[in-house]
């Protein structure tokens, strides 16, 4: 099971960094560019906290099923100190988590605001901050193998 969880994670993945690289590249074009905010826009950013979600939910399942889960009970403490184990089992999980997290925050503040530039601002600022967050601790030696 694990491995067709892991697959589709993986897959996953290419849909949500295409998704917010178009959220944050649109959002950041339209804040320097003085442009107004317009339904394609909330569609975009809406689609973006989709994806992301799903990818958590994905990659929640991933961690608890996965047989790297049981090196905790194997390694203990032993777990920080192979950096690709504390990649696989701290790292990659909290960081994204933390991006998922921002998507969230900058979602929902945007709602709240009224005029165009201040909806694109908060989607820019931390939709970008999560993309970095997300690039920042993926596998890539696994991931482009």
């Amino acid at each position: 099971m694990s491995d067709v969880v892991l697959t589709l994670h993986s897959y996953w993945a290419y849909i949500v960094l295409l998704i917010l690289i178009i959220a944050v590249v649109n959002a950041l074009i339209k804040v320097f560019g003085d442009k107004e905010y317009q339904a394609k826009d909330f569609r975009i950013s809406l689609f973006t906290l989709i994806v992301s979600h799903i990818q958590l939910l994905i990659g929640l399942i991933l961690y608890f099923v996965s047989p790297k889960f049981e090196l905790w009970s194997q390694l203990g403490a032993e777990v920080m100190k192979n950096s690709l184990t504390r990649l696989y089992l701290v790292e990659h999980p909290l960081v994204n988590i933390i991006a998922v997290a921002l998507i969230t925050i900058g979602y929902s503040k945007h709602k709240k605001k009224l005029t165009s530039k201040a909806k694109l601002k908060p989607i820019a600022i931390f939709y970008t901050i999560a993309l970095v967050l997300f690039l920042s601790r993926i596998p890539w030696s696994i991931w482009l193998s």
